[in-house]
């Protein structure tokens, strides 16, 4: 398999106030085309800094980071912003979803930003939110949906440009322990279905869904066994 991430001693180091913040520290992973990974670890540990590298929403301060083949690490905002657009899926624990926006309009939201024509867009959000088992409700607005339902409709809107990787970020952390079992199966058939996915959690019960599981302590790599 060939690595769709590389990430080669990557380094973040923040300033709050007069005091530095080693966020990563010489921090590398290597991710496969059709992985299912799960990134955890203690508060402070640097897995949303890494999410953040991963997302294409922060550089880091030094080290290398190869997304689908170049070297994405020193790009400017307006570079990163197209590739986040084109190759990345974000899900995340509060939904992000518009109020006053249909499901399917949410959904369909990623392609007005890449220019797609109202034709396709429409076409394109119907097959998602039907692949996420939402077609009967594409026409309702956030609030009349159950929160297992909006959370579906955020990892319709996260694969609607047919990414080559789904981020997710405590995608469970807003839910019961049934709804959250059932969105956690719905991510085993989006990467059967080709889908690559890097998910953070701190529960140990959702990570077990991975088929690998990757451990962070003080910005480096404490553990990264094979789950399954």
């Amino acid at each position: 398999m060939s690595d769709l991430i590389r990430v080669e001693n990557l380094f973040k180091i923040y300033k709050v106030g007069s005091q530095v913040v080693n966020a990563l520290n010489g921090f590398s992973l290597s991710v496969s085309k059709n992985e299912y990974v799960a990134l955890m670890g203690p508060s402070g540990s640097g897995k949303s800094t890494l999410m953040n590298v991963l997302g294409c929403l922060d550089s880091p301060t030094s080290g290398k980071f190869y997304l689908n083949g170049p070297d994405v690490s020193s790009l400017v905002d307006d570079d990163l912003a197209e590739i986040r657009n084109k190759e990345i899926g974000f899900i995340f624990q509060t939904f992000n979803l518009l109020p006053r926006y249909t499901a399917l309009d949410n959904v369909t939201l990623p392609l007005i930003y890449n220019g797609t024509s109202k034709a396709d867009r429409i076409k394109r959000g119907k097959e998602v939110l039907d692949q996420v088992g939402l077609a009967d409700r594409m026409d309702h607005r956030p609030n009349e949906l159950s929160g297992g339902q909006r959370q579906r409709v955020a990892v319709a809107r996260a694969l609607v440009n047919r990414p080559s990787i789904i981020l997710a970020d405590e995608p469970t952390g807003n839910l019961d322990s049934q709804t959250s079992y059932e969105i956690m199966e719905l991510f085993e058939d989006i990467q059967k279905a080709g889908n690559t996915i890097i998910l953070v959690t701190h529960e140990e019960g959702i990570a077990n869904y991975a088929h690998r599981i990757v451990r962070l302590r003080d910005g480096v790599l404490e553990s990264d066994q094979k789950n399954k």
